[in-house]
């Protein structure tokens, strides 16, 4: 299968006043195509540094980190940011929304940055995003007149609309109660079962049962690595209903 995330002996160190802190210690691990795979942390551990060299918002110390087949390393910013908007759909935990725009233009908004779309093709993407995260009645609402779920979904679709080669979701449920994140899950599967990459970034043991795979960080290192059992979110969406 191909690999759309290559991580080898990635190392990030940061020196705060005389000490350094070894936030990841030499990890490696492969995302492949089409796989939906949750990273877990404990608080203090290397979850987040990993989280931003993932979104190519930082760079490893030492290692070697590619995603799509294309290594980060020597990259330069603007070339870094044309890798963030084409190559990876974001979902953030406080949605990221703006507040008085309508959720067609928030999912737009991104697609502009991309010199290959005319404003008609952003358009088109756009709306079609939000109809598979079913909001087609919701285009023209904002941030206030939408529930957190509505809100999460105007997100997804944003992260969809630019077609990634994966989504990365940052805690994507914790703001929800747990009927919407069961929504929300119920989402990512759907997604999931159509052949999108995801890595989704959590805390929440119940929530990464989800995902078909789950890598344990642990003092910026990886302890466990393994497939898992995961549950229908549809299911348990029904047994609380």
């Amino acid at each position: 299968m191909n690999a759309i995330i290559k991580i080898q002996n990635l190392q990030r160190t940061f020196e705060v006043g005389s000490e350094k802190v070894h936030a990841l210690k030499g990890i490696s691990f492969e995302v492949n195509e089409g796989e939906f795979v949750s990273i877990m942390g404990a608080s203090g551990s290397g979850k987040s540094t990993l989280l931003n060299i993932l979104g190519c918002l930082d760079r490893p110390t030492i290692g070697e980190y590619l995603i799509d087949n294309v290594s980060i390393n020597e990259r330069s910013e603007d070339e870094l940011s044309t890798i963030r908007n084409r190559k990876i759909g974001f979902v953030f935990q406080n949605y990221s929304l703006l507040p008085r725009t309508s959720a067609l233009e928030q999912v737009k908004l991104p697609l502009l940055y991309n010199n290959t779309l005319s404003d008609k093709q952003c358009h088109e993407r756009a709306k079609q995003a939000l109809e598979q995260v079913g909001l087609k009645d919701r285009m023209n609402h904002t941030p206030n007149q939408m529930s957190g779920g509505q809100q999460q979904r105007v997100a997804i679709a944003r992260a969809l609309a630019g077609d990634p080669v994966m989504l990365l979701a940052d805690e994507a449920t914790g703001n929800l109660d747990t009927q919407t994140s069961y929504e929300i899950m119920c989402l990512f599967q759907k997604l999931h079962d159509k052949g999108k990459s995801i890595v989704f970034v959590t805390h929440e043991p119940d929530i990464a049962t989800f995902t078909e795979r789950t890598i344990l960080l642990n003092d910026g290192l990886i302890v466990k690595d393994e497939r898992v059992e995961t549950r229908s979110a549809r299911q348990m969406l029904e047994s609380i209903n």
